[in-house]
């Protein structure tokens, strides 16, 4: 199995192969949001890349879940926190949901072969379902405004390690490798490693800091949101 990292959406055309498997990943927080909808009950998600078609989603009746630099866009019903989305609201309906990197990130990797969202939340029901997935795997970190971010980086390197206890990996690029090497650093205390990073402190200047702790702990659902294409929605597998 080979495994590759692009550490930000704006590398991705460099890694773009026909066949791949694409994990979109933004540990901070829109991958475990997504995960939550859906481990509660949410019938889909139904990503958009820019605010206007949010709008006009909302304008049409759908809940809609809208963030951009961390906070809650003001026509939203919700924000960008995997708290935000209770059984009790999202339970059998569909939510529309834009952010400021994470489904950018997804519209980047939707024409891929199957496209899957990752994060610390799903990580060990994210490799046996990538196990499934013969050919290439890709990790699209969503990283901050096309930038590297260490969460995300760091997620890529926890994944590796998981991989290469259930299959022969190989990385596919020094971007994996670079990835593991963090990993291997903050693994003991991911939390605290990541303390002093960028989005963190976004975190705290917002009063989310609850967040960044659930969004580091690993294997609270189980379930592995999937990109259909012909239905532009994210459904767990």
């Amino acid at each position: 199995m080979i495994l590759d990292l692009c550490l930000s959406p704006a590398l991705y055309p460099y890694y773009q192969k026909e066949n791949d498997t694409v994990v979109v990943v933004d540990v901070f927080r829109a991958s475990a949001t997504i995960c939550a909808m859906l481990h509660n009950g949410a019938a889909a998600v139904i990503p958009v890349a820019d605010i206007e078609t949010a709008r006009q989603y909302k304008s049409a009746g759908f809940l809609v879940g809208a963030e951009r630099k961390t906070r809650k866009c003001d026509f939203a019903d919700f924000g960008n926190s995997p708290f935000d989305y209770t059984r009790e609201i999202v339970d059998g309906k569909e939510v529309v949901f834009t952010t400021t990197n994470g489904t950018m990130a997804i519209e980047m990797g939707k024409e891929s072969r199957r496209l899957f969202i990752g994060t610390f939340s799903n990580i060990d029901a994210l490799a046996d379902k990538c196990m499934e997935s013969p050919g290439r795997i890709v990790v699209i970190c969503a990283g901050w405004n096309n930038r590297v971010n260490v969460e995300d980086t760091l997620f890529g390197g926890a994944f590796a390690e998981r991989l290469s206890k259930k299959a022969d990996m190989t990385p596919g690029s020094d971007a994996v490798r670079i990835a593991l090497t963090l990993w291997h650093q903050a693994k003991s205390d991911p939390l605290g490693y990541l303390r002093q990073s960028d989005h963190y402190q976004r975190l705290i200047d917002n009063s989310a800091t609850g967040d960044a702790a659930y969004c580091l702990q690993e294997n609270t659902v189980s379930v592995v949101p999937c990109y259909h294409k012909e239905e532009k929605k994210l459904r767990a597998q």
